[in-house]
């Protein structure tokens, strides 16, 4: 007679048996759930050509990671298909943990069990490692935020998986399989679930908009830069408060009324006589302290040219220097006073500084130029037979003072339009009008200028910096 022995090599009748029983064990004590099956990393293919009238070609490789520092795609596909399941699990109470640096909640993370052979027959595999999961049973029919209009539904991910320990019969093989599951933020990798799912029955907001902190995070940002611009405008010092009194020749105070001592001739702060031996107060230096504004208030003119006909003492700011500089007109020649190094210390378009260009570069490399026309700017514009220009319109306070420009070029979105007026570099927006390359310049154009433009057929970003050469592409999305 052979050996009693629950193990068998193979998985007989008792195995069966068993499994049937723990099956129905679940169907009668579980509970549902809606599982989002992770399908894999979402390709990154590269397309490479996007000539007008060409097939694009598809390229893999290093061309195909999003995150070249970290060597990772962060967008992740899911089924479109929706699998129902039941579960038991154990439901926690949050309770705050003290013990640690700071204050945390215990309850945020979860293990559920699922009947291994129903799992795997309902979705064709094991639960893994970025399955999403979602628990009716936990949706919050009443939240804090009365400005929420739906039922806040729960998410958790997968972080891990294996077998339950309790789940080994006396046959000593397993019939259940053990998750551990964290709620779901709003990140990149779950956002192809978040942002097709409505948040309810009455509402078109997603998932993502209702579970989303971003927009107050970037508020409590915004509110960050708004009291720091407050409490620290600009970078250096600033002395545009303090007065200084003009210098005698002998290097002795003045008038602080503008009187001079040694010619007894009364001189505005702002306009000097030939005769005037008086010089005026000159701004107290320092660390960042040039601003380009004139000492004690004087009044100042801004351009890209000198004023054709300057009285002495006349303080301009030239405003094709970077950074602007200053200077006053002593009679015979435009002297220098100081650049306006005091900039916003908050990275944008305000900022100039040098460093905020190689940190923010936001310029273009413009390659393989198409076409260059100059436009006598005049309104109504007709442009010449053999013209690159199919139209040119003035801006007038009805548009803004918005000139447009209508090529005869065929759009691409690769391309990119340069302009220059007066050979001095400007901004555009270029777009599509009915197919050809069209731009818009807000710079207001007076009669008479000349508007240069070239369009190019490939643009890329300058990425001099190091904080742009390291940008993962997911973060451009």
């Amino acid at each position: 007679m052979p050996r009693l022995s629950l193990y068998r090599p193979e998985k007989g009748n008792d195995y069966k048996f068993t499994d049937r029983r723990i099956s129905e064990m679940f169907t009668v004590g579980g509970v549902d759930i809606h599982l989002h099956k992770y399908l894999g990393p979402i390709d990154q293919a590269f397309i490479s050509n996007t000539e007008p009238g060409t097939s694009s070609t598809l390229s893999t490789g290093i061309t195909g990671i999003q995150d070249l520092l970290f060597l990772e795609n962060r967008d992740r596909k899911y089924d479109t298909s929706i699998y129902t399941m039941r579960t038991i699990f154990r439901i926690n109470d949050n309770d705050f943990d003290l013990t640690q640096f700071g204050l945390f909640l215990t309850g945020d993370t979860m293990f559920a069990v699922f009947h291994l052979n129903d799992m795997v027959d309902t979705i064709g595999r094991k639960i893994m490692i970025g399955d999403v999961i979602e628990l009716p049973i936990l949706k919050d029919f009443y939240p804090l935020d009365d400005s929420i209009p739906v039922a806040l539904k729960r998410y958790y991910v997968v972080m891990d998986a294996t077998r339950a320990a309790e789940g080994f019969s006396a046959t000593w093989y397993p019939h259940l399989w053990r998750v551990k599951l964290q709620p779901l933020v709003d990140s990149q990798e779950y956002k192809d679930i978040i942002n097709n799912i409505a948040a309810g029955d009455n509402t078109t907001e997603s998932i993502a908009d209702v579970l989303s902190t971003y927009n107050k995070y970037i508020d409590i940002n915004n509110a960050i830069v708004t009291r720091a611009e407050t409490d620290v405008p600009k970078s250096g010092y600033d002395t545009s408060a303090i007065y200084t009194l003009p210098v005698n020749p002998d290097g002795t105070p003045g008038d602080p009324n503008g009187l001079d001592a040694s010619s007894n001739a009364n001189v505005s702060s702002n306009s000097y006589s030939s005769s005037s031996t008086l010089t005026p107060g000159a701004k107290v230096e320092g660390y960042l302290t040039g601003d380009a504004t004139p000492p004690n208030g004087a009044a100042i003119s801004a351009g890209i040219t000198f004023p054709p006909s300057p009285v002495v003492g006349n303080y301009y700011l030239r405003l094709d220097y970077i950074p602007n500089r200053l200077f006053r007109y002593d009679g015979k020649r435009w002297s220098k006073i100081e650049d306006a190094v005091r900039t916003n210390l908050t990275p944008g378009s305000q900022n100039t500084t040098q460093r905020s260009g190689f940190v923010n570069d936001t310029n273009k490399f413009y390659s393989n130029s198409i076409v260059w026309d100059g436009i006598r700017v005049s309104s109504p514009y007709t442009p010449t037979a053999n013209s690159a220009t199919l139209s040119f319109t003035l801006g007038n306070i009805a548009t803004g003072n918005v000139s447009t420009v209508v090529t005869k070029t065929h759009y691409s979105s690769t391309y990119g339009v340069q302009t220059k007026v007066n050979s001095l570099s400007i901004t555009n927006t270029m777009a599509n009008t009915l197919g050809n390359v069209s731009f818009t310049i807000s710079s207001t154009l007076a009669v008479g200028s000349v508007l240069e433009y070239t369009v190019y057929r490939h643009v890329v970003n300058e990425r001099q910096s190091l904080s742009q050469a390291l940008r993962p592409a997911a973060d451009n999305l």
